[in-house]
């Protein structure tokens, strides 16, 4: 029997020590791990900050339906986490990503949909390069310094090798000129169900290798021809979507309406539809023709403004230089008559002056009287 104890406690003792201590491969506490598929899910748990012992194995990372609120620096460490490639942090209650907060040399794919941002840091991956390929905010973006703070980092240059951007269901009326002009590798692009009114200061030139556009779900009452012939530019581009817009069928709408019907890169432009005014309401942009349109003035009223105030301007340059002309070729003339001009208004004031002096002397006033009698 004593022999029989000294075994058991021999075998329980390696045991006791193991859960004392924390092994290199553990698992945090509220999460689940798969070593063999180099998974961790930290799912619907209290969480308010980032596990600090994640297993350094772990290449995809769930953290979502959490209260964390803050992504301090160094909160996923580049040593600890070589392998990270793909990061959900979508559903959280963040509000603030820091610099050097996702400075991971193997990170691939970001999601930071559905969270209530308020700052985001165009140093958030670090001073160097990200490798990121796919980047998710979708609802991440209500707050305009946070929109702000993404052109900056994207137009920093260092997310240059993102091939894929949701930025879907933000509310966003414009966008930041050039946000989309350090981007050289992107192939996907959403911009659906937002709010956007017009595409007149976004940039997308420099996105050639751009398969996918879509804009539907906003409020685009026109594309102007600028934007048209961006997208005829676009040698890879076969995939745009504009279904759910406020199109407005006027003749301003007269190039869109010549690009659609020439051009193969529309998704469903058949069921593209007008929502104003009320005599066009739901008829088929595909189906309208001049005669629809009614357009007896020019369509690109801007333009036409534009043109007449240069013209205006250079009959007004024409008119002063020939002013300035006849003053030249009849300087001598004008010089006598501004002799004579000073010669008769000197006379004139010394005739004042002189009235003034008598006014101003009793006895010259009566020499003057008695000069009368």
């Amino acid at each position: 029997m004593p022999g029989r104890g000294a075994l058991c406690l021999g075998l329980l003792l390696p045991v006791l020590l193991g859960c004392g201590s924390a092994q290199p491969g553990a698992c945090p506490a509220l999460c689940e791990c798969s070593e063999p598929a180099r998974t961790v899910k930290c799912v619907n748990r209290n969480l308010t900050a980032v596990p600090p012992d994640l297993p350094p194995y772990v290449r995809s990372l769930f953290i979502t339906g959490t209260p964390l609120t803050d992504l301090p620096a160094g909160a996923f460490p580049a040593q600890r986490l070589p392998d990270l490639a793909s990061l959900n942090l979508s559903g959280n209650h963040l509000r603030t990503v820091e610099a050097g907060s996702l400075a991971l040399p193997a990170l691939r794919q970001l999601d930071l949909s559905g969270n209530a941002l308020v700052s985001l840091s165009p140093q958030a991956f670090g001073e160097g390069g990200s490798p990121l390929e796919e980047l998710a905010l979708r609802g991440a973006l209500r707050d305009h310094g946070v929109l702000l703070g993404l052109a900056a980092l994207l137009q920093s240059g260092a997310l240059r090798n993102l091939s894929r951007l949701e930025l879907a269901d933000n509310g966003l009326l414009l966008l930041p000129a050039g946000i989309f002009t350090a981007l050289p590798a992107l192939r996907q692009l959403d911009l659906s169900n937002n709010s956007l009114v017009g595409l007149r200061n976004v940039s997308f030139q420099g996105l050639g290798q751009l398969q996918s556009l879509n804009l539907s779900d906003n409020s685009l009452g026109v594309l102007r021809n600028g934007t048209l012939a961006q997208f005829r530019g676009l040698p890879a581009l076969r995939h745009v979507r504009l279904d759910r817009n406020a199109w407005v069928c006027d003749c301003a709408i007269e190039d869109l309406l010549a690009w659609l019907k020439d051009s193969d890169q529309v998704e469903g432009k058949e069921a593209l539809t007008c929502a104003s005014p009320d005599k066009m309401l739901g008829k088929a942009l595909l189906k309208i023709n001049g005669s629809d349109l009614n357009c007896s003035v020019p369509t690109d009223l801007p333009s036409q403004l534009q043109t007449s105030y240069v013209f205006l301007g250079i009959v007004l340059a024409l008119i002063g230089a020939i002013f300035l002309l006849v003053l030249y070729l009849n300087r001598k003339g004008i010089r006598k008559w501004m002799h004579n001009i000073r010669d008769a208004c000197r006379d004139h004031m010394e005739g004042y002056h002189y009235r003034y002096e008598i006014n101003a002397d009793p006895r010259l006033t009566n020499l003057s009287s008695n000069s009368d009698v």
